[in-house]
């Protein structure tokens, strides 16, 4: 299994594997051809209240985890698209697609914990 999180403003080139935009609105300033998304989840990503709480304060954090857990697992889409995640990484390799600046406190770092989560 592998999970790979890359930020989508990123210079870099785009790393390969299968490339799931997971943020609830699309990335401002990025064109569809410059993502290279294979799928976007918007479903999967924070609901509007639990984002703007957080608002990427590292401070939150921990707490903002456990809310996010609760959405996904209270969720019946937001389940089905983590159990779709958990799919793809088991064939290849899946890059969660970002666009928060906190590369260290976000939705994306904690998708990745929980698809990595039992395997």
């Amino acid at each position: 299994m592998s999970v790979v999180l890359q930020r989508i403003y990123d210079e870099s080139e785009p790393l390969g594997g299968n490339r799931v935009l997971v943020d609830g609105v699309w990335p401002r300033g990025i064109s569809k051809d410059q993502a290279q998304v294979d799928e976007w989840m918007k479903e999967i990503s924070p609901s509007k209240e639990l984002r703007q709480w957080f608002d990427h304060d590292p401070e939150k954090y921990e707490e903002f985890k456990e809310y996010y857990t609760e959405q996904i697992e209270n969720s019946k889409e937001r389940k089905e698209q983590l159990k779709q995640l958990k799919e793809m990484a088991q064939n290849e390799r899946l890059v969660l697609l970002f666009g928060a600046k906190n590369e260290e406190h976000n939705h994306a770092v904690v998708l990745k914990e929980l698809i990595e989560k039992n395997h």
